[in-house]
């Protein structure tokens, strides 16, 4: 088994759908770049619990963001991320063959919260510009008290399972080709609009650059800036 390919587990083994299946890596990472919303599933009490959160890639680690009030961030227990993309439906001549083109990955494993505040600072960084490239070095960095309010968990990228369907419906060669019925695929693609000013800025604040350029754009995941300042220095407020 090579550093790029996957491991197989008695979680990750694909039972179902296998060709759709991937082992590489590259497709998760791909995946988790593409995004930066997971739905994190726990066990509460004894109960099942699935919650959005902001997420966001170092490595093979993956840095999940909360609150200290927040139960489902306990990070003491195993856990399941999933990390899904629609990119289209597919409409084939029946109902039957109808399906969806996605991209779809599902982690296992049991998070570390994290407690280091350098590392703590560098994976709120990681957070921010993974899902906003730029704004780590444009906003006001937390506070000691925003800090001690902020839970970090901090998931490796060990046991993961990745699945990917593209192409159109699988009934062209089929009973229901004589149909004579339309089939195909509607894309779906989201893409970043234009952005909306908070009605209480002063008159004349401009949009900064690293925003305004993202119209109209896909999410893409961050390249580092290598002349960024703030990427690891603790910054107090006056509010600490």
């Amino acid at each position: 088994m090579t550093d790029d390919r996957l491991p197989v587990t008695d979680l990750t083994r694909h039972r179902r759908l296998r060709a759709q299946g991937s082992l590489d890596r590259a497709d998760l990472d791909a995946i988790l770049d593409a995004g930066f919303v997971c739905h994190l599933g726990v066990l509460v009490e004894g109960r099942p619990m699935v919650v959005p959160t902001v997420y966001g890639r170092e490595g093979r680690v993956l840095y999940l963001h909360g609150s200290v009030a927040s139960r489902s961030l306990a990070g003491d227990g195993p856990v399941c991320v999933t990390v899904t993309h629609v990119d289209g439906l597919v409409l084939a001549r029946s109902v039957f063959e109808h399906g969806v083109n996605y991209r779809s990955a599902m982690i296992h494993g049991a998070p570390r919260t994290v407690t280091d505040p350098d590392e703590k600072l560098a994976g709120l960084r990681t957070l921010t510009e993974h899902s906003a490239p730029g704004q780590w070095a444009y906003a006001r960095l937390p506070s000691r008290g925003e800090l001690a309010a902020t839970t970090l968990l901090a998931l490796a990228l060990d046991e993961a399972s990745v699945k990917i369907r593209t192409g159109g419906p699988d009934d062209g060669e089929g009973p229901d080709a004589a149909l004579g019925l339309w089939a195909g695929t509607l894309p779906l693609t989201a893409v970043w609009g234009a952005p909306e000013a908070d009605p209480l800025l002063p008159p004349g604040t401009a949009v900064p650059a690293h925003i305004a350029r993202r119209s109209g754009a896909t999410h893409a995941t961050p390249t580092p800036d290598p002349h960024a300042q703030s990427g690891g220095a603790y910054r107090e407020e006056s509010n600490a």
